[in-house]
């Protein structure tokens, strides 16, 4: 089996595009770089914000392959799956393995309000069909259906579900975990806004959005709680939280793409049905990132960067 440590802020990634609807890989080396430079300490790819309903298989395995040269082993790269079978999500899941992926982020069945029953067949099925550590996105409030405790009991028969995002909103479902679970499954928060009061409750990582536009400030947040430094982690949090607001949004991936243009590590072009921003809601928008970037805090020495170089 394959392991490494859910731990730490794992980004989940933007996907780039051209003017010609093409994978933009110039653009997404830059943000990368950033992410790494910044202490990411994972890379997820082709989630809701890298805008994965609109990705084709190859163009998923090429975002895959390419990151996984990026990178070169310094960092875990895992693939979102968000199928609307069972056999295509299995699909998926065998080829990023033989891919070289590190792990995968599994969704509920899309399309289709599964029951308990037919969604851990679904999850059960891909946990059988490789050896990759499976970290489960559990956000019933866009995608509808809830991962809940009991369901969790069941799948963990399965030692490569290693871990959640916890995506429910309720900060209570991180005690909720731990009491139940121990320390069986790795908890990584998965709504910015709600990120410091989970990490303080215990979270072991953040599954981050904002960090794509952001990636000192929010690896710098996580680093703080972890080191008992809560006051100084709250002050930038209360800064920040105008931001991580954008990302409980429908429009979150035009919101967080104009915000890595405005810190200069992103492009703004998205895949249609998804279009640009414009009118009134573009300056609104804009406002709340550019008043972010006018009251800019100076991070703490040491917050951020690789962990070789970090001394908390």
């Amino acid at each position: 089996m394959i392991t490494f440590s859910w731990k730490g802020v794992f980004p989940a990634v933007t996907t780039k595009f051209t003017a010609d609807d093409e994978l933009d890989f110039d653009a997404f080396d830059i943000n990368i770089k950033a992410q790494l430079e910044a202490g990411a300490e994972g890379i997820i790819l082709g989630g809701s914000l890298g805008e994965a309903s609109v990705l084709t298989e190859d163009e998923k395995f090429s975002l895959l392959t390419h990151t996984l040269e990026l990178v070169e082993g310094t960092v875990p790269v895992i693939l979102n799956i968000a199928e609307q079978s069972t056999r295509a999500a299995v699909r998926v899941a065998q080829k990023a393995f033989e891919l070289g992926a590190d792990g995968l982020m599994v969704l509920p069945p899309m399309r289709y309000n599964a029951d308990e029953d037919e969604t851990i067949a679904y999850i059960s099925a891909i946990a059988e069909s490789t050896p990759l550590p499976i970290m489960i996105y559990n956000n019933p409030v866009d995608y509808k259906i809830e991962i809940t405790l009991d369901m969790f009991d069941r799948l963990s028969v399965y030692p490569t579900i290693q871990a959640v995002k916890e995506s429910t909103r309720n900060i209570m479902n991180v005690t909720r975990m731990i009491n139940r679970f121990g320390d069986r499954f790795k908890i990584m928060t998965g709504v910015d806004p709600i990120a410091t009061e989970s990490i303080i409750m215990g979270a072991h990582g953040w599954v981050a959005g904002l960090v794509d536009a952001f990636p000192k400030e929010t690896v710098a947040i996580f680093r703080l709680i972890k080191a008992g430094r809560i006051d100084e982690a709250i002050a930038i949090h209360r800064w920040f939280l105008p931001v991580l607001e954008l990302d409980i949004h429908a429009k979150l991936v035009q919101y967080i793409k104009l915000a890595e243009v405005a810190t200069g590590i992103g492009t703004e072009q998205t895949r249609a049905p998804r279009l640009p921003l414009k009118g009134a809601e573009r300056e609104r928008v804009l406002a709340v990132i550019e008043n972010a970037l006018a009251n800019r805090p100076e991070l703490p020495e040491g917050s951020w960067g690789k962990l070789a170089e970090v001394s908390l």
